[in-house]
């Protein structure tokens, strides 16, 4: 299937081209529907796709500090007689 550009306007681009056979009008309007409807479908997988988790090297709170653990014999220190 070709086109003659004649008509088309300045700047036009062939989106598609069929280089064997000669397909119905029928024929070639349901091929450009369902590929109209996969790049549809496609952009819209990518447009409702969850963003990427932040880069471990982006988060700050790596940086701060832990708060202190009790270490072995804790307790003992922490009991106060009285």
């Amino acid at each position: 299937m070709t086109t003659d550009s004649a008509g088309q306007g300045p700047g036009s681009a062939t989106f598609l081209r069929l280089v064997r056979g000669e397909p119905a009008p029928e024929e070639a309007a349901a091929l450009v529907a369902v590929l109209t409807a996969r790049a549809r479908a496609a952009r819209g997988a990518r447009a409702g796709a969850a963003p990427a988790p932040p880069s471990g090297w982006r988060d700050r709170s790596r940086t701060l500090r832990t708060p202190p653990a009790p270490g072995p014999g804790a307790w003992r220190g922490a009991y106060r007689p009285g």
